[in-house]
């Protein structure tokens, strides 16, 4: 019997794994069209509520460099230390009149919380609708210990004083990132 249950379950994994894989490459398509902003692309309009209560919008950053950021959750590990080096290098940003702006689905309130909890500086977005993630294409299937779920890719985006797309990191890796994208900011 044991070896009947054993097979069962075979058979609804690879059953599911049939399933999961159309899903997959839909998942990959469509974030391939939004995903499929490149450098010199307008970049996707945004209106989005902030920590302490404030809005940011794209089009009343004109004129500003503007590096939007991606994160996946408030208060976790890599987020937390991407958030921390942004502010440690705000100065450095500020100096270059360009703007950091820190954007994941968490709500207003808990980036309040994030904010003080570490004494960050960068103002942080709340995306709940999860519309400006879309557009910028982060919102991804998403892999760990077997499981799939969708979720953000921690990706930047150099924005330039038009409105287009100067840079784009996907995929990044914390250590070291805010220095790479200082020094776009400069060549912007």
């Amino acid at each position: 019997m044991a070896t009947a249950a054993k097979t069962k379950t075979a058979t609804k994994k690879k059953a599911a794994a049939k399933t999961a894989t159309p899903k997959k490459a839909a998942s990959k398509k469509e974030g391939a069209a939004a995903a499929g902003l490149q450098v010199g692309d307008k970049a996707p309009a945004f209106t989005m509520p902030t920590d302490g209560g404030g809005t940011v919008s794209l089009s009343a950053l004109k004129g500003k460099a503007v590096v939007l950021y991606f994160y996946p959750k408030d208060d976790t590990s890599g987020c937390t230390k991407e958030a921390i080096d942004f502010t440690a290098a705000k100065a450095k940003f500020d100096k270059l009149d360009a703007v950091v702006i820190g954007c994941s689905r968490d709500t207003a309130k808990s980036h309040d919380k994030f904010k003080d909890k570490h004494k960050l500086k960068v103002v942080l977005a709340a995306d709940e609708s999860g519309k400006i993630t879309d557009s910028y294409g982060v919102w991804v299937e998403k892999s760990l210990y077997g499981r799939t779920y969708m979720g953000i890719e921690r990706s930047t985006f150099l924005i330039d004083r038009t409105g287009k797309i100067a840079a784009i990191w996907r995929k990044v890796k914390v250590p070291g990132h805010v220095d790479s994208v200082l020094k776009a900011v400069q060549a912007v």
